[in-house]
């Protein structure tokens, strides 16, 4: 039986690493599934997935010239076992940034002024709370 992408068959994991899984085909050879092939969610340790000695059923993701085979867990479930990803609303570039409608332009002169007076605000707390520590000013030294 030769391994062919694509096809789905059940092997049993040989060995576990921090970063996948080999798992045994049933003609012998081994591939590897990767963390990231084991569960649809994050998986952040894959001993809480899988231990060695599962029958676990893989999908034949590749099989590279030097025979390693790429194998994947959660692309070998039916559609509907696998939980829906949500997809992310996409931009429209025709509309502006909402930040953008919220406040008006500010020009370079205008941020420049407003980051110096923060700035001068925070040298001036800065400064107080030093000078506490120090016992103000004036304060005699022995």
């Amino acid at each position: 039986m030769s391994i062919e992408v694509g096809s789905k068959v059940q092997g049993k994991v040989t060995g576990i690493t921090n970063f996948g899984a080999f798992v045994e085909l049933p003609d012998g050879k081994t591939g590897l599934v990767h963390i990231s092939e084991v569960a649809d969610n994050y998986v952040k340790d894959i001993n809480e997935h899988l231990k060695v000695g599962d029958e676990v059923e893989v999908k034949v993701m590749n099989v590279e010239a030097d025979g390693k085979i790429g194998l994947s867990i959660r692309k070998a479930k039916p559609q509907a076992e696998r939980p829906e990803r949500p997809q992310r609303p996409r931009r429209d570039n025709n509309r502006s940034n909402e930040r953008n409608d919220r406040q008006p332009k500010e020009n370079f002169e205008q941020k420049m002024a407003r980051f110096l007076k923060d700035s001068d605000e925070r040298l001036t707390t800065l400064k107080r709370a030093t000078e506490s520590k120090r016992g103000g000013r004036g304060a005699r030294r022995g």
